[in-house]
């Protein structure tokens, strides 16, 4: 029997490296390094979710946060 899982690609998130785990935990890491004053804000590089939304939505959070932090900096 095959894993489909293995077999499907993996949705994208733009700018951000997209994995489903072997326990079947999405996971995202940045492409690019946030710059330090972003890190400083508390933006994360990567980060893991149950599902794919969440993912999606946690990014859009970090992008959010490195925003705010380049912006106050």
């Amino acid at each position: 029997m095959s894993d489909v899982r293995a077999a499907a690609p993996a949705p994208a998130i733009p700018g951000w490296q997209v994995f489903l785990s072997d326990r079947g935990r999405f996971w995202a890491s940045r492409r690019e390094p946030f710059s330090p004053e972003a890190f400083h804000a508390g933006a994360e590089r990567t980060m893991d979710a149950d599902t794919f939304d969440e993912l999606r939505a946690e990014t859009a959070r970090q992008e959010e946060t490195a925003a705010a932090g380049v912006v106050n900096a």
